[in-house]
Order: structure tokens, then sequence, then C-alpha cells
């Protein structure tokens, strides 16, 4: 085969794959599934947030107790809960 035919082979079949690729996307976005993926995505992320918020959450109220039973220990008395969270002794 000729170098002059190679390249124009070459060349059309870079321009059918381009257009194959341009066409699927159009499809894509028209049919909906690239909005219906990025759904999926979203609430996949929103699911694990609140698994690792509650995760969090059971961490702080596991310390919490261990704190307290610490506290008992050594004969403290500790704070009834949400007691002295306001930090700072300023006013708004």
């Amino acid at each position: 085969m000729s170098p002059r035919v190679r390249m124009v082979v070459q060349t059309l079949a870079v321009g059918v794959v381009g257009v194959t690729v341009v066409d699927g996307a159009r499809r894509l976005l028209r049919g909906g599934s690239v909005r219906g993926g990025a759904v999926a995505a979203t609430s996949w992320a929103l699911r694990g947030r609140r698994s690792l918020e509650s995760g969090a959450e059971n961490a702080r109220l596991t310390m919490s107790d261990v704190i307290s039973e610490a506290r008992h220990r050594i004969g403290e008395q500790s704070p009834p809960p949400g007691a002295g969270t306001d930090r700072h002794e300023h006013e708004h």
C-alpha cells in the first residue's frame, strides 16, 4: 500500500471514530444517562457522608462515656450532658 493511500485510510478511520464518539456523547446527553449517573453518584456520596457522621457521633458518645467513667473512678463528678459547651465568656 502506498504511503498516500495509507495516510488517507488512517485519516478516514480517525474521522469515523471521532464521529462515532461525538454521536455517542450526544445520545448519552439526550437520554439522561449522564444525569442519572450523576444523581446516583451524589446519592451514594450523601449516604457515605451520613454514615461517617453517624460513626463520628457514636465515637464522640463512646469517648464521653469513657471520660465520665474515668472521672467517677478518681472521685470527680462529671458535668451533666450539655453543660459547659459554651466555651467563650463574651456576649453577642
